[in-house]
């Protein structure tokens, strides 16, 4: 343990592609409305699952809420660059999970200060025929030892989390556009539904 005493930050990035342009993407990046897809297994055992996003204000100074199932994460935004980048500090964050326990209040520190986000960003390139290429990443630190084995954790847990979201954020994206995918190419007519 004295030769694993340095806290580092690390990093995790997930990568997706959606079919909608950015300018669509952009809006569901900001903000985005309940995820109703079932919770798997490992989100049902107590690890906080994200559940929706909401924004209060507009540009850098706006404050972001991503709200999980164990309470809330306040991001002001640092960077704004519509429809390319989003980017935000992480201000405060609820418990990485749920502690199974008999005991009422038990409140271990692991859950204060194991996994502590400190920053997240959004990127989104703009791909042939009306694509969009969008990326989530996490800048997180670990304070529990050792910390090479709970990283072997953390990383994949993130994934899935980023999953989570970029994966409703293209579910909203294709399915309120009003562009469809048709031969290989986006049209602009509007879809009747």
């Amino acid at each position: 343990e004295p030769y694993d005493s340095q806290v580092t930050t690390h990093s995790v990035t997930t990568t997706i592609t959606v079919a909608a342009p950015p300018d669509v993407v952009w809006e569901q990046v900001v903000a985005f409305p309940e995820i109703t897809e079932p919770l798997p297994w490992y989100f049902r055992i107590g690890i906080a699952a994200p559940m929706r996003a909401r924004i209060d204000g507009r540009g850098v100074g706006a404050t972001r809420y991503s709200e999980f199932t164990t309470g809330a994460f306040i991001e002001p935004i640092t960077h704004w660059d519509q429809p390319n980048h989003l980017a935000f500090d992480v201000a405060s964050q609820p418990e990485p999970m749920f502690e199974w326990t008999p005991f009422d209040a038990l409140h271990p520190p692991h859950l204060e200060s194991g996994l502590v986000s400190r920053r997240g960003e959004f990127r989104l390139v703009a791909l042939p025929d009306g694509k969009t290429g969008l990326s989530g990443t996490t800048w997180y630190e670990l304070d529990v030892r050792p910390r090479l084995y709970w990283k072997i954790w953390a990383d994949p847990m993130l994934h899935r989390i980023h999953r989570r979201v970029l994966d409703h954020i293209a579910a909203q994206c294709e399915s309120d556009s009003e562009y469809f995918f048709e031969s290989g190419r986006f049209s602009s007519e509007i879809l009747r539904r």
